[in-house]
């Protein structure tokens, strides 16, 4: 299959908001692979290369070569072309990486190379997430949708399963949990507050789990006799790196179990420590300690638990996990009773509460009514020091936005991060021409990064604080995100740096 191909698709589904038409159009993309080929057409039209790392970024990709006239590149050289690039280190590296990408953006046509550079760094922004992948999947193959989320959940990935659909619904059944192989944890949608968390996952009124939210690192526990496998939420394997987490596995009364909870590093009184101390176990072996907490049983000696209600889980959870390893919640249907829990939980310096029924499965994946988080939402107002040029569906509009928080003593701007969440249409077309009037430089289009006049106040929401070295307020914001901008207020009354530090200091 030709990358053009994929290509046209892309352009198709960004260009409507129909789901009915985007999933039309992934769906005959889908049906036109060859079977060898489904894992990548099924990867890139969802948005991502197979490889995890190719060591590109849009530096990498600001100086490509001219365009081809005609395309010729098919998926398969692509794929193997970013299996080359991501083989590359050591010395000479930096040389054989502009080589090869030269090579292979040379030989793209002008649209395909701005689809493989959204491709590469994750800004594709076509519109196409994974369920919509897997409705596409399950018309191509002509199955149900639900035996294909399924199959996803136990394989780990739409990709995995992605041939096996067009083997039909009963080679997708036969594909069940496995001990050992990571399935595709269940996530949590969201509420502003407790009380519409509970209304949303309890309808009914009837009692629900309310469990602290631990701000840790997810963690898939398996354990098949002397054998553990440690996984992320990504699925990726850090058994090594957490002999503490294999200890515990090992100690508990069974032989063969999946458990789901999290690894959090923690202060001496119980406090949780810096969100990246905890983050940088996945990424080295050694480090602060950490603790784990499990609040999910998926099986246990040879019996599936997928498919039971949350009570029946949480039962054979706590049969098997000792009080100290379990994740402290409650069971109540009275709203003030879980506020007051979750404002202890908050007071502890957890991250907020995330409401279960305890009538639901375990729904690996997907997001529904079943799990329902509620956290505080932090807000402030900051100023915009400078914005990136966007890219993919982006490009040609100002995006990404340089956020700072004032400095009363040296009468600047302390930066704090970045973000292009939360932004429409609407706002990213009048953000540019915005701040092409405020930028600094003589051609705001002459370089990536615009820096700008610190006079546009934006309101960003955020999830929470984090230790940085790359900022030189020595914090970040964590997943932060545009409300509105805020044309009611001047520079000089945006937060200041120490607001900022005061929300990240622990209460006396």
């Amino acid at each position: 299959m030709l990358i053009d191909e994929l290509v046209s698709t892309s352009a198709q589904v960004a260009a409507t908001r129909s789901r009915k038409t985007k999933v039309a159009a992934l769906a005959e993309a889908l049906a036109g692979a060859d079977r060898s080929e489904l894992p990548l057409v099924t990867s890139y039209l969802a948005g991502s290369l197979l490889q995890r790392r190719t060591g590109l970024g849009w530096r990498g990709l600001r100086n490509l070569p001219p365009p081809a006239d005609q395309p010729s590149l098919r998926v398969r050289e692509v794929h193997d072309a970013f299996d080359r690039l991501a083989a590359l280190e050591g010395s000479g590296s930096q040389q054989a990486r502009a080589d090869a990408v030269a090579d292979l953006f040379g030989r793209a046509t002008a649209e395909e190379q701005r689809w493989l550079g959204g491709l590469v760094t994750g800004e594709l922004r076509q519109g196409a997430l994974d369920a919509q992948v897997q409705e596409a999947l399950a018309v191509a193959a002509g199955v149900p949708v639900a035996a294909v989320r399924r199959a996803a959940m136990l394989a780990g990935s739409t990709i995995a399963v992605a041939g096996t659909a067009f083997d039909g619904e009963e080679a997708l059944a036969a594909i069940g949990l496995e001990v050992g192989r990571p399935v595709l944890p269940m996530l949590a949608a969201s509420a502003p507050d407790v009380t519409a968390a509970m209304a949303k996952a309890s309808p009914d009124g009837v009692p629900v789990s309310v469990d602290t939210k631990l701000d840790g690192i997810r963690i898939q526990v398996h354990r098949a006799g002397d054998d553990v496998v440690v996984a992320t939420r990504s699925l990726d394997d850090i058994t090594h790196r957490l002999p503490e987490v294999v200890s515990l596995a090992r100690s508990l009364p069974a032989t063969s179990f999946v458990l789901d909870g999290e690894a959090i590093a923690l202060d001496d009184d119980g406090r949780p420590r810096p969100f990246q101390e905890t983050a940088s176990r996945t990424a080295m072996d050694a480090g602060v300690a950490v603790t784990a907490y499990f609040f999910d049983l998926l099986h246990v000696d040879g019996r599936d638990l997928l498919d039971a209600p949350g009570s029946e889980r949480v039962a054979a959870l706590e049969a098997l996990v000792p009080a100290s390893s379990l994740v402290p919640r409650i069971e109540t249907s009275d709203p003030a009773e879980a506020q007051a829990f979750a404002d202890d939980v908050v007071a502890r310096g957890h991250e907020g509460v995330v409401v279960k029924s305890l009538g639901a499965p375990y729904a690996a994946g997907r997001r529904g009514a079943g799990w329902v988080k509620a956290k505080p939402v932090h807000t402030l107002d900051l100023v915009v020091l400078a914005v990136e040029w966007g890219s993919g569906r982006r490009k040609g509009w100002l995006s990404n936005i340089h956020l700072g928080a004032r400095d009363p003593e040296s009468d600047g701007f302390v930066m704090l991060g970045k973000t292009f969440k939360g932004m429409t249409d609407e706002m990213l077309a009048w953000q540019t021409e915005r701040f092409t009037g405020l930028a600094t430089v003589d051609d705001p289009s002459a370089d990536w990064v615009v820096p700008v006049r610190p006079e546009q106040v934006v309101e960003i929401a955020f999830d929470g604080l984090q230790r940085s070295t790359r900022y030189p307020g020595g914090l970040a914001l964590r997943f932060a995100r545009v409300v509105r901008y805020r044309d009611d207020k001047t520079a000089a009354e945006a937060d200041t740096i120490e607001t900022v530090r005061s929300m990240s200091a622990p209460p006396a």
